[in-house]
């Protein structure tokens, strides 16, 4: 894609400072630093989000996941805890819109980062539960 700011990361059209590179991932610092070592994980090759993903590229991208985790833990033997974050679509807060994770160390909780997982549990009966599981393994594809 020639106007995706991350392929031209890839590209080095831009610049960027890189922490892990192979065959099929690219590995960088995230230009905000939502925290020390903030990283972004992206596929090479050119897809929106993860509904784009075969599952050959998932386990390419998925399986760099724990070397770049250690390799920040490493570096950062201060760091007491990881977020892996993965936006896909505007509404759920993705912002360039060539699929990327994000590794974001955590020191503190006084860190300038959180995450609210509200707790509706009791708007859903046991049938209702069973219901959405159902609805849902219906469409898993094998």
């Amino acid at each position: 894609m020639t106007d995706c700011i991350f392929c031209k990361i890839v590209n080095q059209e831009i610049p960027s400072y890189c922490v892990y590179e192979d065959e099929k991932v690219y590995a960088f610092l995230d230009i905000t630093q939502v925290t020390k070592g903030h990283t972004l994980l992206i596929p090479k090759q050119h897809v929106t989000d993860i509904f784009e993903y075969d599952e050959a590229l998932a386990a390419d991208i998925f399986a760099r996941i724990p070397k770049v985790a250690q390799a920040l833990e490493k570096a950062f033997p201060e760091m007491t805890g990881l977020n892996i974050i993965n936006n896909n679509k505007e509404i759920a807060y993705q912002s360039v819109f060539h699929s990327h994770i994000h590794l974001i160390p955590r020191y503190s909780n006084a860190d300038d980062f959180s995450i609210h997982f509200g707790n509706h549990q009791t708007q859903y009966s046991t049938a209702q539960m069973q219901e959405i599981a159902h609805t849902i393994a219906k469409q898993v594809k094998e």
